[in-house]
C-alpha cells in the first residue's frame, strides 16, 4: 500500500511539473515564434495585357481590396473578383442574369483624374510580410515620402511576363537584403513589411476593414522610353 501511494504522487508530480512547463513555455513564446508567417498562395487579383497581378499577402492577412485613380501615368487594371459597393442597377442585373457572385471582393474607393483602377490597394495590419506580386526585376527603390516624412519606400519591378511595363508596390518598409537588381519570385520572395501611414493620413480602405485601413498600393505604368501597346 505504501508503495502504491508513493508512485502515484510520484506520477501526478510529474505530471503537474510538465504541464506547469508546458504553460510557462506557452505564456513566454510568442504566437508569431509559435505559427511562422507563411507566403500567400498563388491567387491573380488583377491584370493588364500578358501583366498578372498576384496577391502580395497571405490570404488569412488579408482586410480588403480596394482600387482608385491616382492622377499619373498609372495605367487601369482589370479586376479579378466582384465589386463589393455596386450600385443598385448592378446588383440588379446580377440578380436577375446572374453573375456576381466570385468570393474575391474588391471595392471601388473615391474619384480623381484617371482611370477608376489605376492603383490596386490591398490591405493588410502594419507589419504584414509583404511578398513579390509579379515575377521579374528591382529596378528602383524610391523613398516614399508624406507631408515631409519618409516611411518605408516604393519598390519598382520590371515584370517578366510584360517588360514594357513597371509594377510600382507601395508604402514597404523594405527587406534588408532588397536590391536593385534583385530578382523577384511572385507570391515567394518577400520583399518587405506593411508601413503604419494610419497617423498621418486618413485611409479610404478603413470603411471596409475593421481596422485602421494600412495597405499596400500597386500600379503599373510604361518603362520610360517603351511604346505601350496593351488595350
Amino acid at each position: 500500500m505504501i508503495g502504491c501511494i508513493v508512485v502515484a504522487t510520484s506520477l501526478v508530480t510529474a505530471f503537474g511539473s510538465a504541464r506547469k512547463a508546458g504553460d510557462a513555455l506557452s505564456v513566454l513564446t510568442p504566437a508569431s515564434r509559435l505559427v511562422p508567417a507563411s507566403p500567400p498562395r498563388p491567387q491573380i487579383v488583377a491584370v493588364r495585357g500578358s501583366l498578372r497581378i498576384q496577391l502580395p499577402v497571405a490570404q488569412s492577412s488579408l482586410t480588403a481590396i480596394g482600387y482608385h485613380a491616382t492622377g499619373d501615368d498609372s495605367v487601369a487594371l482589370q479586376p479579378v473578383g466582384r465589386r463589393g459597393n455596386e450600385g443598385f442597377l448592378s446588383r440588379l442585373f446580377h440578380r436577375v442574369f446572374g453573375g456576381g457572385h466570385s468570393a474575391l471582393v474588391y471595392y471601388q474607393l473615391g474619384g480623381g483624374p484617371g482611370p477608376p483602377t489605376a492603383s490596386l490597394d490591398v490591405g493588410a495590419a502594419a507589419g504584414t510580410d509583404v511578398y513579390a506580386p509579379v515575377d521579374g526585376t528591382v529596378v528602383g527603390l524610391t523613398d516614399y515620402v508624406v507631408n515631409g516624412r519618409t516611411f518605408g519606400v516604393r519598390i519598382d519591378i520590371q515584370p517578366t511576363s510584360a517588360p514594357s511595363m513597371i509594377v510600382s508596390v507601395s508604402p514597404v518598409r523594405a527587406d534588408p537584403a532588397l536590391t536593385v537588381g534583385s530578382s523577384l519570385a511572385a507570391s515567394r520572395s518577400k520583399i518587405g513589411s506593411v508601413v503604419d501611414l494610419s497617423g498621418v493620413e486618413k485611409l479610404a480602405l478603413a470603411r471596409y476593414t475593421n481596422e485602421a485601413g494600412n495597405h499596400v498600393s500597386i500600379t503599373a505604368r510604361p518603362s520610360p522610353g517603351a511604346q505601350l501597346s496593351l488595350p
